[in-house]
């Protein structure tokens, strides 16, 4: 501990010396010259200056006024600081019932210059505002200045942008009609539905200026899903749904909306139907082959939908490749949701293929039916072998004794044909049972079309 005490005693006793040496000792020799100057007409300064310890503490005066003044300027130097601060919030005043501002930023930046503690406390003060005030003003365009209340009168400001202008419109008003717009639909159980929405205002008023109201094309109410609290079939309400105008285009129009919510009833239901699995070949079986039969771990599946969707659907699709397929095969199919469809009661299914040699057997007199015929004209075949025709329909044996030759169709597509004449059109066969190939004997036929 002695030793600690000698060394501080030593490190203040270099930093007196150091003192006397740079600040005392000079400012001595200069009042003994100055002492010097005046000694033959004032006796009195001669005697003071001639005392060491007045000299000493006069020394030590100026020596304290010296540092006051340089720590205060170099103080002021490296305390002397700006700070910036972003998107300060613009406020307006003006008489938001009688006029619509245009133009005005809805914030600025704002340098702050001065030391840096006043800079502090002035960041810290509550009274901080960007304003203009705009009372005084018609409708029309204007320049305008931007004012910040400052919190600390040492500290200069500057804004950026300090000037803006503005355009003043009169506020007029209209109404439109209010439809819902469903938010996060796919967010509802895929089981259910939401079959109808009612809101509690069907129109509402809008204020603008007039150029911005001719704008608005329709208003709607963005009734979100995510706000229903357990969604069950039934009525469920979202209260304080927002409305937002919007133009031809799709994009928001900044206009007030009176009232600015509205609420919304849903009416929540379950519409499901059941439908029959249907395997659906693809690709070329190995030659020679045919698909004797198929079995499915599942026959029919529920789907679930809006009702409109569900009335067209007949069956489910499982597509399975048989390309190059000649012996027994097991496939596991994710089934795809036919569109329309939000949900299945199954996912995937098994399908078991059995192959067997490929026969093929003929089908006389089926008849051939026209589709896509234009309005206004009539059709008739140039002969009676144009009719009816034969097709081979190819597949195991099993499958080909028990098809029935009024699940074979034969069409042609007479869509591009939409004036009176004579032409030579495709053939067309399909059958109900897609393990089975359908090939008609003859592929074009003569039809005549005229009024």
């Amino acid at each position: 501990m002695k030793k600690i005490i000698k060394k501080i005693c030593l490190f203040i006793g270099k930093i007196i010396r150091l003192i006397d040496k740079i600040i005392i000792t000079p400012i001595m020799k200069l009042f003994l010259k100055v002492s010097e100057l005046f000694s033959n007409n004032n006796k009195g300064l001669e005697k003071l200056f001639a005392n060491k310890q007045s000299l000493i503490v006069i020394s030590l005066l100026l020596a304290f006024l010296t540092f006051y003044m340089v720590d205060k300027n170099s103080s002021a130097l490296i305390d002397n600081s700006a700070e910036i601060l972003y998107s300060q919030p613009v406020n307006a005043i003006y008489n938001e019932e009688a006029y619509v501002v245009e133009g005005l930023p809805e914030s600025v930046d704002v340098v702050l210059i001065g030391r840096k503690s006043d800079i502090y406390l002035a960041k810290q003060y509550p009274s901080q505002e960007i304003s203009v005030d705009l009372r005084e003003l018609s409708a029309g365009t204007h320049q305008v200045s931007l004012k910040y209340r400052q919190a600390i009168s040492s500290v200069e400001y500057k804004i950026d942008p300090s000037k803006v202008t503005v355009n003043i419109y009169d506020k007029v008003s209209s109404t439109r009609e209010v439809t819902a717009e469903v938010l996060h639909r796919n967010n509802l159980d895929n089981k259910l539905d939401i079959s109808e929405i009612s809101l509690s205002k069907t129109e509402v008023t809008i204020k603008g200026s007039a150029k911005k109201l001719e704008e608005v094309a329709y208003v709607k109410a963005l009734v979100d899903v995510d706000n229903l609290v357990d969604p069950t079939i039934g009525e469920s309400v979202i209260n304080n749904n927002k409305l937002v105008a919007y133009n031809n285009a799709g994009e928001i129009v900044d206009v007030e909306i009176l009232p600015e919510t509205v609420d919304a009833t849903l009416t929540i239901t379950s519409t499901s139907k059941v439908v029959p699995i249907k395997v659906v070949p693809v690709g070329d079986i190995a030659l020679g082959y045919a698909i004797e039969s198929t079995t499915t771990s599942v026959s029919n599946i529920t789907i679930y939908g809006d009702e409109e969707s569900l009335k067209t659907i007949e069956y489910v699709p499982v597509k399975i490749d048989i390309t190059n397929l000649s012996d027994y095969k097991e496939f596991n199919v994710n089934l795809e949701k036919p569109t329309g469809v939000r949900d299945m009661s199954e996912k995937t299914v098994t399908v078991k293929v059995n192959v067997g040699k490929e026969e093929q057997k003929e089908f006389e007199n089926i008849t051939i039916q026209t589709v896509n015929l234009a309005e206004g004209l009539k059709v008739t075949a140039l002969s009676k072998d144009y009719s009816a025709i034969t097709v081979i329909v190819k597949g195991s044996k099993e499958l080909l004794d028990a098809l029935d030759a009024s699940t074979i169709t034969a069409t042609v597509d007479l869509s591009e044909y939409t004036t009176p004449g004579e032409y030579e059109v495709d053939v067309k066969v399909t059958g109900e049972d897609l393990k089975l190939s359908y090939t008609s004997k003859i592929n074009k036929i003569k039809v005549e079309i005229y009024k």
